[in-house]
């Protein structure tokens, strides 16, 4: 693709979001809710989609006491006795699949989501398939994190249970491609990669609609992260040969994310993602020629992130600086090296 191509600027479309408890018709028959996050990214938009005699939900929030309060208002506030009729979760993280077990008992509807994202939940719940917060820290570890880290990882137990106390026990499976009929809309789905296993986005099939998830965000760049089950993976990769899905957006296309507001110029953001990841990339092979010797992940993570990072942020740097170090690697950008005690160094 050559990025030198115009685009229109990415136009977020309002500056308000809707107030707790309550919705904002954002299009024709879709609804925009916030709901709230126990973190610095304090909140996830979800979407209620018009449906017959009730609702579609794509997304459901995290899963604790907070966010179910904000649900229970929204039965009074918004649904007003309608039912969700099926429930959609975009992937397994716990801002968005954390109530779906809950919400789809209260209404006795389906949950729709890929089989990628449905097994990782469940590894992620029962600490198994290299999804466990031993194997993380074992990886973490490998790459130089720092000991009074590893143990406050080990001190917070399994944050992801707390976030999705319960995982579906049974799922429509979404698969790519697949056509969606929510009341007078079709959607097609639209899978990425490197973000999670198998996130489903949601496009309207007239393609002025994208439900994105957390694929296209319109202020910050996804997280994309190396996860002990695949420890040599190339998910930076993986995400921005996903991108491309998303190059041939019209430029008037909604687009609905899960983080921030909506926005128009899908297009240009998907150039802009290029652009950063590309030198952010250039940015962490200079430090490698600077550095004069290996480094480690940890040793990289102020390059990728100048900022001061609590404990969730380091996790979550972490993973990314070292899929950015292994982009680098298998890319032929960098040498990376493992020592007789495994520990794993990158040089230019």
């Amino acid at each position: 693709m050559d990025l030198h191509v115009e685009r229109t600027p990415l136009r977020e479309v309002t500056d308000e979001p809707p107030a707790p408890g309550h919705a904002r018709e954002i299009a024709p028959g879709v609804l925009w809710l916030r709901m709230p996050l126990p973190f610095a990214l304090n909140h996830v938009n979800v979407w209620l989609l018009e449906d017959g005699s009730g609702f579609t939900l794509v997304d459901c929030g995290y899963g604790d006491a907070p966010t179910r309060a904000h649900w229970q208002r929204q039965f009074e506030t918004t649904l007003r006795g309608r039912p969700l009729r099926r429930i959609v979760a975009t992937h397994c993280h716990p801002d968005h699949l954390g109530n779906a077990a809950w919400l789809a008992s209260r209404f006795g509807c389906p949950i729709a989501m890929t089989q990628a994202e449905f097994l990782a939940a469940h590894a992620l719940i029962e600490q198994q398939a290299g999804l466990g917060q031993a194997d993380v820290r074992a990886l973490f570890a490998r790459h130089g994190m720092a000991a009074e880290h590893l143990a406050s990882l080990a001190a917070r137990g399994n944050p992801y249970h707390r976030g999705v106390p319960e995982a579906p026990h049974a799922i429509t499976r979404l698969i790519d491609g697949d056509r969606l009929d929510i009341g007078e809309r079709s959607w097609r789905v639209v899978a990425g990669y490197g973000h999670s296993p198998e996130h489903a986005a949601l496009a309207s099939s007239d393609g002025t609609l994208l439900i994105s998830g957390d694929m296209l965000l319109p202020r910050i760049s996804t997280n994309v992260a190396v996860w002990p089950g695949e420890p040599d993976g190339d998910p930076v990769a993986r995400f921005l040969a996903s991108l491309a899905r998303f190059e041939t957006l019209a430029d008037d296309a909604l687009v609905l994310p899960s983080h921030g507001l909506p926005f128009r110029g899908g297009a240009a953001r998907v150039v802009a993602l290029r652009h950063h990841h590309e030198e952010r990339l250039d940015e962490l092979r200079g430090a490698l020629f600077a550095a004069g010797s290996p480094q480690s992940a940890e040793q990289v993570i102020p390059v990728l992130f100048r900022r001061t990072l609590d404990l969730q942020q380091r996790f979550f740097a972490m993973g990314e600086a070292i899929a950015h170090l292994n982009h680098l690697w298998l890319d032929g950008r960098a040498e990376r090296s493992v020592a007789p005690d495994g520990s794993i160094r990158y040089a230019a």
